[in-house]
């Protein structure tokens, strides 16, 4: 091993460390509902939150994408990006990206070593007030900000990562606050309603702020409206201050016309299937409109081709394999799952789809399954190596009573899943993974190591 070769590996094993030590600190799957303990943790490093512009963005189904996207055209501008998701498929890194990369491990392990002391500070003031430690996301926060301040950016997208107003990322003050369509998802910790759900996301609306928001239900409307109102925001909706005017199939994605806040946009390229993808598109382009310009000034169209043109999202509806094609999306929910099926029928022409499919224990299975039995020919149910993934046997009897004991296989390990319907495949046909993401990164891991990943 060259010298080179062992830095790698020693930065590698660094990284994977800080990855342990969130991990230390618990799943993000119950988070705290507060955001004093996040504020104490960024005020103790300086408050790095505030030495960067930042985009905030929420929703429920196609947050990632959309900051990506928001992302990308920020960078085709020249200027230096931070980008902050969750949750990653592969590691830790690609959560907190700087200038489109995920951050390196040195950088990654470093920053964490800078941190770290104030978050054992922050731990003990918790502990001596009866309240527990800061949780992983917490943590996690904290170093995304300090990463961004240390690189430093000029602006960061933020996503948050559950609801808005007491996640952790909202000790942030977004210039400009995203909603991506709001459905039922969490209602554990968000509510039992759209409107209950949307009153929690619109907590990151900002005094004097702009609010982007994608096509929503009446009542999630209402919320946002109000939120923006009370803060003196700016509200600009999808649909009446910027819309989506046509998305048509091209090669390795679509061609889109979109009529922006400050100027009208046509023919641009977006690598990414499905008319949901070209909805998010058009609230990316309104974002960037209301953030460097205040909706006043249209966007160079060479940079906004090449931004658009070169976004990724790694997950949803992307080709990891072919011969036979398959598939990974993070669906997870019903809403995200329908807007998979309508994606699979309008952007190809499969002879037949097997889905492989997993769902946490949290989420709405049968609403999941229901949405995807019109376009699945036959399911192949398993689980991903998650501790809050269903058990296979479980999740057939759901996917069963849906779409008939004829169309359904049990197989627990994915990897034996792929590989029989690898072998059965005919190459017209198309296997889908879906339903959790911890299951569609397990299946690009797979794909990578036994090398028949793109």
């Amino acid at each position: 091993m060259s010298r080179d070769e062992a830095q790698a590996a020693a930065d590698r094993a660094a990284a994977d460390a800080v990855h342990a030590e969130l991990l230390a600190r618990g799943t993000e799957a119950s988070p705290q509902p507060r955001l004093d303990a996040a504020r104490r943790a960024v005020e103790l490093l300086g408050d790095p939150q505030r030495s960067f512009a930042i985009v905030h963005i929420t929703g429920t189904n196609g947050k990632t994408s959309t900051a990506r996207m928001i992302e990308s055209i920020l960078r085709a501008y020249g200027l230096r990006t931070g980008l902050l998701t969750s949750p990653h498929l592969l590691r830790l890194n690609e959560r907190i990206v700087i200038d489109g990369e995920p951050i390196a491990d040195r950088a990654l392990a470093d920053n964490w070593a800078d941190v770290a002391p104030y978050l054992l500070m922050v731990d003990a003031e918790l502990a001596a007030s009866g309240e527990p430690a800061l949780t992983n996301f917490e943590a996690l926060t904290a170093l995304a900000y300090a990463s961004f301040a240390d690189a430093p950016v000029d602006v960061a997208v933020i996503e948050v990562g559950m609801g808005g107003e007491w996640d952790s990322t909202n000790v942030a003050d977004g210039d400009v606050a995203v909603f991506t369509p709001i459905a039922l998802d969490h209602t554990r910790f968000l509510g039992e309603t759209v409107a209950e759900i949307a009153r929690t996301k619109a907590g990151i609306v900002k005094p004097a702020a702009t609010v982007v928001s994608a096509l929503q239900s009446a009542e999630a409307m209402d919320e946002l409206t109000s939120a923006a109102a009370h803060n003196e925001a700016e509200m600009v909706a999808e649909g009446v201050g910027f819309a989506l005017l046509d998305a048509r199939l091209a090669v390795g994605g679509q061609l889109i016309d979109v009529r922006g806040r400050a100027g009208e946009y046509r023919e641009l390229f977006l690598p990414l299937f499905g008319e949901h993808q070209a909805h998010n598109a058009a609230v990316a382009i309104a974002a960037v409109e209301s953030f460097l310009g205040d909706g006043t000034q249209s966007l160079a169209d060479d940079v906004l081709t090449e931004g658009l043109a070169t976004v990724t999202s790694p997950g949803r509806l992307q080709l990891i394999g072919i011969e036979p094609s398959v598939l990974v999306d993070a669906a997870h929910n019903p809403h995200g799952a329908a807007a998979l099926g309508r994606a699979l029928m309008d952007s190809f022409a499969f002879d037949s789809i097997t889905a492989i499919v997993g769902v946490l224990a949290d989420k709405d299975d049968r609403g999941i399954i229901e949405a995807l039995d019109p376009i699945v020919d036959r399911f192949i149910v398993t689980r991903s190596d998650s501790a809050r993934a269903v058990a296979a046997d479980e999740l057939a009897e759901t996917v069963t009573a849906v779409a008939g004991p004829d169309r359904v296989r049990i197989e627990p390990d994915l990897a034996v899943a792929l590989a029989e319907a690898r072998d059965e495949a005919g190459p017209r046909d198309a296997i889908l993974v879906t339903g959790s993401i911890t299951l569609v990164g397990q299946a690009m891991l797979i794909a990578r190591e036994q090398n028949w990943m793109l």
